[in-house]
């Protein structure tokens, strides 16, 4: 890939950025390396490369060895060279993770608990963010922000066991409340944005720059990336496969439509299993189910995958991904079940469809993808986005 520079001066954030992205994603790379790519001449590199090595930003990493004339010295970024925190705030649980510059986990708290109050997860924010700077996980002169990934329409959506008081999420000023505790930027996304974010940063979207990323939470969500970027759509809504519409197959309502994401998510699979008097408190619990419990979990994954692959099979025809990747809080053993059985029920049809991947980031996706969003803005990379900055959780326009 060939990127473009500008040589006026003029463009100096522009190239300090382009330098800085290119390091982050194609590191370990030389500066010969980065002026092709750049097309910047190689003086012009090198001034940038040294304010960069200047500001802790990046580091020399290793001379390249087995070429003609002086090996070339290879530029990476420094992993300690800056430092952010995620946070996911679920209908399940709340993580916390503080990660260095190249998406490394330094850090980690969870709460598995349902419908935590704005209040609950403010007060345990503020607690992990002064035991990450106790400890050393961050550092305050390297910390790009903090990020926060949650669900569009949290306490508005009607999910099973939804408490009255719950809505009271779709009245609150978030970064005002974190502001109260800290001073670090704020940057928000939903949590199928920030999933993406994460393996665009840190996972697949190295190999795959066009993906849909489906998420399995607690409900169920997704986000699009095309060319290294999320994309949206005009209504900011790109990527809701939860509200794909698809036929159900049996039941009262054999016959009708209804979205996806109200016939399969984790909350549904929960409540299946209780009724047969199966409880768990956990995902994790998912793989230590007893006879009964397995044979309920299987048959949801046969139907879930049937769905899904009429989903993805769209997806592939009007978008042509490079890939669909999978995560979410569904354990990585039955994420791979699940891609096995979709696989098949796509190739039963014999319809072509995008390959498919299990996300690098498994159950932590959400908040290892929140903590990337302050370190792209931090960085310029192109997936940044400004509303990251300012927009605020979707609430009281849409009720899907």
């Amino acid at each position: 890939m060939r990127l473009s520079g500008a040589n006026g001066g003029q463009a100096a954030l522009q190239n300090r950025a382009m330098i800085l992205g290119a390091i982050h994603r194609h590191g370990p790379i030389s500066r010969t390396e980065l002026a092709d790519k750049s097309r910047l001449t190689k003086q012009a590199v090198t001034r940038i490369v040294e304010r960069l090595l200047d500001d802790g930003l990046v580091v020399e990493a290793r001379r390249r060895h087995g070429l003609r004339g002086q090996p070339a010295i290879e530029l990476e970024i420094n992993p300690d060279g800056l430092c952010s925190i995620g946070v996911n705030v679920d209908r399940d649980h709340l993580t916390i993770v503080a990660v260095n510059a190249l998406g490394h986990m330094l850090a980690r708290e969870h709460h598995e608990q349902r419908f935590m109050m704005p209040d609950e997860v403010m007060a345990c924010l503020s607690d992990a963010v002064r035991r990450f700077v106790r400890r050393g996980a961050i550092v305050r002169e390297r910390m790009a922000g903090i990020g926060l990934a949650i669900p569009d329409w949290l306490g508005e959506v009607r999910v099973l066991g939804l408490p009255e008081r719950y809505r009271a999420w779709s009245a609150v000023n978030l970064r005002a409340e974190i502001s109260a505790f800290t001073d670090f930027p704020v940057f928000i996304d939903n949590d199928g944005n920030a999933a993406a974010m994460g393996e665009l940063e840190y996972g697949l979207g190295n190999e795959m720059p066009t993906f849909f990323f489906v998420l399995i939470n607690a409900c169920l969500g997704g986000s699009l990336v095309v060319e290294g970027k999320l994309h949206k759509g005009a209504s900011g809504l790109g990527g809701e496969i939860g509200w794909v519409p698809v036929v159900m197959d049996e039941g009262p309502l054999a016959g009708k439509t209804r979205p996806l994401g109200d016939m399969f998510s984790l909350f549904l699979l929960e409540d299946r299993l209780a009724r047969q008097g199966i409880a768990i408190a956990k995902p994790a619990d998912l793989l230590t189910l007893n006879r009964d419990g397995k044979e309920i979990l299987s048959d949801w994954l046969h139907k879930f995958s049937v769905k899904l692959a009429e989903a993805i099979i769209n997806v592939g025809m009007i978008v042509d991904p490079d890939g669909i990747i999978i995560g979410g809080r569904l354990p990585s053993r039955l994420i791979d079940e699940l891609i096995v059985r979709v696989h098949d029920e796509i190739i039963r049809r014999g319809a072509d469809a995008p390959s498919l991947h299990r996300a690098v980031g498994s159950a932590d996706a959400v908040a290892l993808g929140a903590a990337a969003i302050p370190l792209a803005h931090r960085m310029a990379l192109p997936s940044a986005e400004a509303a990251q900055r300012y927009q605020t959780p979707l609430a009281n326009t849409v009720s899907p």
